[in-house]
């Protein structure tokens, strides 16, 4: 039998399912919904209109509370309760709770919908810097992989079977390319990402004379979203090409895993992984299993998903605000938590690897040389499609070649002994700088809204 108990006006299970998780997840938001609101009240304390929305110390003094709410967020004491429903009312419940009038002053010009929008895209502008820092880790910790082993020679396979002469240089750095391609769609995410649709309201603006640009660049944004419907409804479609590019990131980091498996696998005993990175069984005393790689490849599978089911829930949603998109904020969350996350645990994994150079020395057949024999006939004047058949003719017949030879004919641009180490490292450090380079720009905007009256401690806080 149903329950009637209401709150407020609202019914008690109503007021439960259409919070939903919003009360835990939101705590991920407390620092970004005092930035917006703190922005927004110095953008009011402006407007000109008499009497004033509020005044320049009007808004001084929100900022202060809110410089003490986040700080107080920061160390866990921060709640949201249901009556609250999400951040934003209670961050709102906050602030009347303390300056009385004047927090009843703050929501004027804005909605919960636009609220939570600009929450959204300062929470993912912090979160697309540290997964564009933590994959330029990963890809410089490659780089000096493939440096320390480049001459190693390495069986290069197609289908899962021996096909060319290759080298370890050749394997890992070709995972830190793809990584250095994936942050580029990281930062074009984020380029889409950092615009502010604050003062867009409902979705179709307010009639008063506020001042959206002020707020963008109070806040670090790019610029303002132009549209004030499209500022509102761009919500979930945002968080999916945001997902979509840590979807890119999860599939190099899922193969490479798949890889470094199977290449250290006995039967294959190339590679050796560093025992502090694998688990035993409860059973059987001698194994040693490669758990934290396995559940990279389910976790790229997870943030996918995510990605996809953003898109499914808004697929079909009508102009305008609508409460599906609620239920993309659990999704987004996790997607980047988890990717963020797996780029950190993968760094000292590959640091660690041992190269077996015996056993990739071991693996390399007469066949594997096949091409180049080939290729060696084309040089001396034969037509390729006839020393093609002459060398496939006589499979197992030639002697075992040298590699460390094989290796040093491929001079060309990216072949092993052709590789730019230096510039592949160039590339990650400039995406790393032009993190850091963002990040400060942000954490200045941030120290600006929420710091002038802050306690010391939170100052330091900020700064640590």
């Amino acid at each position: 039998m149903r329950r009637t108990t209401t709150v407020g006006e609202i019914d008690a299970d109503v007021l439960a399912y259409t919070a939903g998780q919003d009360r835990v997840l939101d705590l991920a938001l407390v620092e970004a919904d005092c930035m917006g609101t703190a922005a927004h009240a110095a953008m009011l304390a402006r407007v000109p209109v008499t009497p004033p929305l509020l005044t320049a110390d009007d808004a001084r003094r929100i900022a202060a509370e809110l410089a003490g709410l986040a700080d107080e967020a920061r160390q866990g004491r921060f709640k949201i309760t249901l009556a609250d429903q999400d951040v934003h009312l209670a961050v709102e419940r906050r602030l009347t709770d303390k300056l009385g009038d004047i927090g009843k002053r703050v929501h004027v010009c804005r909605s919960r919908n636009d609220q939570v929008a600009v929450d959204m895209r300062l929470f993912a502008k912090e979160r697309l810097l540290e997964a564009v820092s933590a994959a330029s880790v990963l890809a410089r910790t490659l780089l000096t992989l493939a440096r320390r082993h480049k001459k190693v020679p390495m069986v290069g396979r197609t289908h899962m079977q021996p096909a060319m002469p290759s080298s370890v240089g050749v394997w890992a750095s070709a995972w830190a390319e793809g990584l250095l391609d994936d942050i580029e769609l990281l930062k074009a995410a984020y380029d889409l990402n950092n615009q502010c649709p604050l003062g867009s309201a409902a979705s179709y603006g307010v009639p008063l004379p506020i001042d959206r640009q002020l707020v963008s660049d109070l806040l670090g944004f790019a610029k303002p979203v132009h549209n004030v419907l499209h500022a509102n409804q761009a919500r979930g479609k945002v968080e999916s090409v945001i997902l979509s590019a840590l979807g890119q990131v999860m599939l190099t980091l899922s193969r490479l895993a798949q890889d470094v498996i199977l290449f250290s696998m006995p039967e294959f005993g190339y590679f050796r992984l560093p025992q502090e990175f694998t688990t035993g069984s409860s059973i059987m005393p001698q194994k040693r299993n490669p758990d934290v790689l396995e559940l990279v490849r389910a976790k790229a599978a997870k943030v996918l998903a995510h990605a996809s089911l953003v898109a499914d829930i808004i697929r079909a949603a009508p102009s305008g605000y609508n409460r599906d998109v609620q239920e993309t904020k659990a999704p987004f969350l996790e997607g980047v938590d988890i990717t963020i996350a797996s780029l950190r645990i993968l760094p000292p994994l590959m640091a660690g690897l041992q190269v077996d150079r015996a056993a990739l020395r071991r693996a390399f057949s007469p066949d594997v040389f096949a091409t180049d024999r080939a290729l060696e006939l084309v040089t001396g004047g034969m037509p390729f499609r006839d020393a093609y058949h002459q060398v496939k003719a006589t499979l197992g017949e030639g002697a075992a070649q040298d590699p460390d030879r094989a290796l040093a004919a491929k001079t060309h641009l990216g072949a092993p002994a052709g590789l730019d180490f230096a510039a592949l490292a160039t590339r990650a450090k400039h995406a790393d700088s032009w993190a850091t380079r963002e990040r400060r720009r942000h954490e200045k905007c941030r120290d600006r809204l929420l710091a002038p009256l802050a306690p010391r401690s939170h100052k330091s806080g900020l700064n640590s």
